[in-house]
Parts: structure tokens; sequence; C-alpha cells
């Protein structure tokens, strides 16, 4: 009919479904999830919000990396680029950050703080500690002893808040051993910010540039100065003088023998070179120092246990739960709070 109104069928009305859009992810693994992280990366540069290390064409590469490891951890790319800081040349979170990343990852209940004596006296002592939703297990962190602040010289460096706030840094410094031993995924291998302004800077030794004042200018090798420079070095050559003639040789004469000498005495060989401790190595020792290892010798262990770290390498978890096995039983047998 004329006045038929035309149905959804006619090619008239008919719909046109637009092509599927692709999903890049953010990643530095693919082209085109570099590209795609290049281009957000330099959203965030523009931006005002984020810190001035980020900002501008200087800051792009910054923040390439801090979007990097915020899409590796799943969260916010301004709240990694505003806890995120570099101290004597580098990146460590603040204390804050770990612990909210803790609490929010869903694996463990909120970190809580278990902590003896008064903050600030020679008696006191933190530790943190959470519970694994999977399994149930309290799990407890090594003790922080004022003993061990004093010990590794944080007490005693310009503008130290250990001084102004003990108990504040005794709870960042607890969740940050608490973390390395039982979610290190969670700060990516990093330090935090506090551990790093309190442990000196690595100098290096940057070897000085060569003068090249005196250096005579080099000739231009292209265009027409280059081929002038080549006339210049042509006629140089034909008009070189003749070398002279080599003297003649002298007759040769025999030197007088010598007498003969004494025979210096030998020195001493040198003692060999100390042997590189391997990780095995600095294991063996630390268990041999944890099953000596008492209450009163505790927390002094489980900071050498921490600080070596990085030198035990694959070694490092077995080392951790034997302090931690050493440490429950010590706890049961002189009745100190678990």
């Amino acid at each position: 009919m004329p006045n038929e109104l035309p149905t959804a069928t006619t090619p008239d009305t008919a719909l046109v479904r637009a092509p599927p859009t692709e999903t890049v992810a953010l990643s530095m693994d693919t082209i085109s999830g570099f590209e795609a992280l290049q281009r957000a990366a330099k959203l965030l540069c523009r931006s005002t919000m984020v810190p001035v290390q980020y900002q501008g064409e200087n800051g792009l590469p910054n923040a390439v990396i801090a979007l990097e490891m915020a899409t590796r951890l799943r969260a916010s790319p301004l709240m990694v680029m505003q806890n995120l800081y570099v101290v004597h040349g580098a990146p460590g979170w603040s204390a804050k950050f770990l612990t909210a990343s803790v609490n929010s990852c869903g694996r463990f209940t909120a970190l809580r703080y278990e902590s003896n004596g008064e903050p600030g006296k020679a008696d006191y002592r933190v530790r943190a500690w959470a519970v694994e939703r999977a399994t149930g297990e309290k799990l407890i962190g090594p003790w922080l002893t004022w003993a061990m602040v004093n010990a590794e010289g944080w007490l005693g460096k310009a503008g130290s808040k250990w001084k102004t706030m003990p108990e504040v840094m005794g709870m960042y410094r607890a969740a940050a051993f608490w973390v390395r031993a039982y979610a290190p995924e969670v700060s990516m291998g990093l330090q935090t910010r506090e551990e790093l302004e309190e442990r000196p800077p690595v100098i290096v030794d940057v070897p000085s540039t060569v003068e090249t004042t005196d250096m005579p200018p080099r000739e231009p090798t292209t265009g027409a100065e280059g081929v002038k420079a080549k006339l210049r070095e042509r006629r140089a050559k034909s008009v070189a003088p003749a070398p002279e003639p080599a003297p003649a040789a002298a007759p040769e004469t025999r030197a007088p023998v010598p007498a003969p000498t004494a025979v210096p005495a030998v020195a001493p060989a040198a003692p060999p070179a100390p042997a590189v401790l391997t990780p095995a190595d600095l294991a063996n020792m630390a268990l041999s120092a944890i099953a000596e290892m008492d209450a009163s010798s505790m927390g002094a262990v489980g900071s050498n246990i921490a600080r070596n770290e990085t030198a035990l390498a694959g070694e490092y978890p077995r080392v951790l739960r034997a302090y931690q096995a050493r440490r429950r039983a010590i706890e049961r047998t002189d009745g100190a709070p678990a």
C-alpha cells in the first residue's frame, strides 16, 4: 500500500552496527600498550594536581613509570604519584601508602599494632600484625625495639622524627617490616620514604671529563670547506721536504760484565684476598645466630636479617621463617605477649 510505513527489515531502516573498538591495556610489553601508556602519561603531565616532578615535558618519563606501576598494582595513578618519592636517587613509597595497600588488597585484615613500654624509652617495642583471610593465620611481624632505633642511628640524625613522634615512626617502620615479610609484592621491592631518608646517600665517583680546549680545530670533511681542506692536505704533502738519511750506526761495544750481586730476600707472599660470601654462606651464618638467639638479642638479630635482605637474595624467606619460629618459641618460654 502506498501509505504503509516501512518496516525495520527494509534497507532504508536497516540498523548499521559500529565496528567493535579495540581495548588496549596500558603496558610496556607491547608497542600498542606502550603508546597508550605514553598518551595517558601526557594527559597527567598537563595536570596541576600531580606533583611537580611529573608535570610538563620533563616530567613525562617519571609519569610513564608511575603510571606503569599503578597499572601493575591496580591502584589510582594519582595516588601512586602522590605517594612515590625519590630520596638519594632511589624511589620509595610513603609508609601510609603501604598500609593502605595492605588494608585494601582484600587478602588480609587491616594492619594492627602491638606495643609494650612507653614510646621513646628503653623498654619500648612495637610490631604489626594482620590475619590472612584465606587461612585464618595470624601473621606477626618482627619487633621494632628502641635498642634497634639507637643501634641503627635513626635517633641521632638531623631532623629525625624519632625524637618528636616516636610512636608514629615506630608504627610506620613496623608496617614496613610486616609488608616486606608477608606481602613484598605490595611494595614492589621498594623501601619506604622514611627508610631512605635515614640511610646514608650513595656517592658515585664520576670520572672527570677530558679537557678539549687545547686540541686543534677539526678540519671539515663535507661541502666546499671539505674540498678546500683536502686540497690543502695534498699541497702540503707535495711540498714536504725529503726525509734526511739515517746516521751511520756506531760500532758495537761490549759492556763490562757486572759483578755478581747478592740475591735479595724474597718478600713473603701477600695474604689471599678474603672470599666473597655467597647468599648460602650468609644464610648459614644467620641460622647460627638464630639458633643462639634469646629474648635480649631478638631485636638485634631481626634488624640484621632485615638489613641483609638484598644480600640473602633467595635465602631470605628461609631465614625469615627460621627467625619467626625461633621467636615464637622464645615468647612461649618467656611468656611474652603473642
